[in-house]
């Protein structure tokens, strides 16, 4: 049995979110979803006197999200917008304390422009041929590192690519030739281009001074990581003088099954060819950070090859050439991304932990780990030059909004108020986290979310919600895909449960589902249901709807075929042939960690826990939601799906996005996609759209 976490106390956060007074609020809706303005990386100028940030608005005509640059002075009081031309601007990143560099696609391609604080146009800094994809800028604002996709076999790789994407253009016949996997990653097919850190040598003025030198010649192999590497997969040593960063190169068709990222380095000027430096470690080496003084090199490592949700552990590295320590082998959490204090004495990083995500200091010198901000969701710590700790919060109430905490510790003062004026005229439900006994004796943790105004002479339907991963978390946090509240603001309770599988309680408890996935977690859910049914008795069981994406949506299937209990089901993106998913998808280590090798190796592994085999006991009504661009779990599951439920004869619905990936992110689709998930519920709990 597992160490018993001791129970967290969250206090039922009611609908008083209203920071000024109004005649009239409502429930939250996908309305005021789509509506909120959503801050994202912050970045604090070298003096900490002011942090940059990017804001995202959802243009509903447009259907997409448009991006502008923000400032605001981290002692508060003031908050105003920088930039407001067409396109998106991303990514704020200090030459010094009085301009700024950022991406921006104003011009018809991401390039990097740069503006002043003070105000003023923007101006273009590159006006390269190819997409600038993220970009850094290098100590003294010398040079700025970029990430171009190119053809890593092109001798001249900007002009090479340039000419042969134009070939392809140009051909007349559409066939594709693969001589090895990956063909499609994420939700885009590969056409043999690969990111690779361009050095970009900058003059007095801050221009460029020649052009943008590979870093990767040759390499094949992505940096920035695909798909969800940026800036942080690389790190410049203080002097200039050499650059590490983070990148899988294995022998070809491996890449698919292999998780063996490592860190290498280079010199900056491109004079010799990037070495391994994690070569003993065959798991994932990731984020490194360069301490202030460029003696010591902090990074990310996990401990098993092939295992994707394994622990990071924090290492430290005396530079160049020196011992690797392991810093936090004692610490059952597995941090976010790295970030030195100023004095070089402490890193920050984020976790998840215990329903929330937190940020954490950690001691250079001995790893002592110390909690800072524990409730909530905390991210993107900044520490400041004064003792201050920037960082990003948002909750099951709130969308993100930046604060700072003082040097000495204590409250944090909240710096940006971009929602309050839309937050004050809705309504949430109430939450709070509670805990129950799970499989195998542990403690399982979930939220609750009241229906907003519940009548307490009525009765109630519940939304059940299954999270992703399957490690992963529903956790104190604002989802822009799942959010709770939406369905407490449609008039239902709302449950959720981290079971076994799930991160942020420890290693063990986040292994526990390797193997096992429709048993302990299934477990979990039924017993989490068991436990909020009997602690409210104003919810009526008999109108119960469960709904999941991704593993959710795999547990959806398995829940159909193992109980009656639910009203209504919906399953977006969601396997339904565990063996048959093996073949179809891209990341082969993914299953082939979760069921125990391969198919043909261990073939009762995918076959014990697949809901096709449960199909000849479906019987409960569901809609079923997938992508067409989803590569990760492929739509011809969600099809199969359909198929199963139609011919059972089981009331069954389809929605179809020929426009997604493995998430539904245009606004327009969004919107729909909440309708048509609240209204199948709706016919089936017997309840009454709002």
């Amino acid at each position: 049995m597992r160490t018993r976490i001791p129970h967290l106390l969250v206090a039922s956060a009611v609908a008083s979110c209203a920071l000024t007074a109004v005649a009239e609020r409502h429930p939250f809706t996908v309305q005021d979803l789509v509506a909120m303005e959503r801050i994202a990386d912050p970045r604090p100028s070298p003096d900490g006197r002011l942090v940059a940030f990017a804001v995202t608005t959802m243009d509903l005509e447009a259907n997409r999200g448009s991006s502008r640059l923000w400032i605001a002075a981290t002692e508060g009081g003031s908050v105003r917008r920088l930039t407001s031309a067409t396109g998106s601007d991303t990514s704020p990143r200090w030459a010094d304390d009085e301009r700024l560099y950022f991406l921006s696609t104003r011009s018809g391609s991401s390039q990097v422009w740069r503006i002043s604080i003070s105000g003023g146009e923007a101006e273009r800094v590159t006006d390269l041929p190819l997409d600038v994809e993220a970009f850094s800028v290098g100590p003294g604002a010398r040079a700025l590192y970029l990430g171009l996709k190119v053809f890593p076999d092109c001798g001249e790789p900007l002009h090479c690519t340039v000419e042969r994407l134009a070939a392809e253009a140009a051909r007349v016949s559409s066939g594709r030739v693969y001589d090895r996997i990956f063909v499609r990653h994420w939700d885009s097919w590969k056409d043999g281009r690969r990111n690779h850190l361009f050095r970009l040598a900058l003059d007095e003025t801050g221009m460029p001074a020649g052009g943008p030198v590979d870093l990767m010649p040759g390499v094949d192999a992505d940096c920035p990581t695909v798909p969800w590497g940026g800036a942080d997969d690389w790190t410049v040593s203080p002097d200039d003088s050499h650059v590490v960063f983070t990148a899988k190169v294995v022998e070809g068709a491996e890449e698919a099954w292999s998780t063996d990222f490592d860190l290498w380095v280079v010199p900056t000027d491109g004079s010799a060819a990037p070495s391994r430096l994690t070569v003993d470690n065959r798991a994932w080496d990731a984020a490194p950070a360069f301490s202030p003084d460029g003696t010591r090199l902090a990074y990310l490592a996990m401990a098993r090859p092939g295992y994707e949700a394994d622990r990071f552990r924090v290492v430290v590295m005396d530079w160049p050439g020196g011992e690797a320590r392991i810093l936090t082998e004692g610490w059952d959490r597995s941090p976010r991304g790295l970030v030195w204090s100023a004095d070089g004495a402490s890193l920050y990083t984020s976790a998840d932990n215990v329903g929330n995500h937190s940020i954490f200091r950690i001691a250079a010198a001995d790893g002592r780990v110390e909690a800072v901000l524990t409730r909530h969701t905390n991210s993107s710590p900044q520490p400041l030059p004064d003792g201050r700790l920037l960082f990003a919060r948002d909750s099951l109430v709130s969308p993100v909004e930046l604060f700072v905490r003082p040097a000495e510790g204590g409250e944090p003062s909240q710096i940006t108020d971009l929602n309050g004026r839309r937050l004050a005229e809705i309504e949430f439900g109430a939450y709070r986290q509670f805990s129950f006994t799970g499989a195998h004796g542990d403690e399982v943790f979930g939220y609750f979310i009241e229906p907003v105004g519940r009548d307490p002479g009525r009765t109630y339907p519940l939304a059940f919600l299954i999270h992703g991963g399957p490690q992963g978390t529903f956790d104190d946090h604002f989802h822009y895909r799942w959010n709770p509240q939406i369905y407490a603001g449609h008039g239902y309770a709302v449950a959720t449960v981290d079971f076994h599988g799930s991160t942020g309680y420890g290693q063990a408890f986040t292994d526990a589902i390797n193997g096992d996935w429709g048993g302990a977690p299934y477990e979990d859910l039924m017993k989490g249901l068991d436990d909020v049914l009997r602690r409210h008795r104003w919810i009526d069981p008999e109108r119960v709807a469960a709904a999941g994406a991704s593993y959710g949506g795999y547990m959806v299937n398995w829940i159909q075929g193992k109980t009656d209990r639910f009203a209504a089901l919906v399953c977006h993106d969601g396997n339904l042939d565990e063996t048959m998913a093996y073949f179809d998808t891209e990341e082969l280590w993914f299953p082939e960690w979760e069921h125990g090798g391969t198919p043909w190796e261990n073939p009762e592994g995918y076959a014990e826990h697949s809901p096709i085999r449960l199909v000849g006991s479906w019987r409960t009504p569901q809609l079923v939601v997938h992508g067409a661009l989803d590569y990760r779990v492929v739509d011809t599951q969600g099809l199969a799906t359909f198929n199963a439920l139609q011919r059972r004869g089981v009331p069954s619905r389809l929605l179809y996005f020929p426009d997604e990936n493995h998430w539904v992110l245009k606004p327009a689709n969004s919107i729909q996609w909440h309708e048509e998930v609240l209204g199948w519920m709706d016919r089936w709990t017997g309840s009454d759209r709002r």
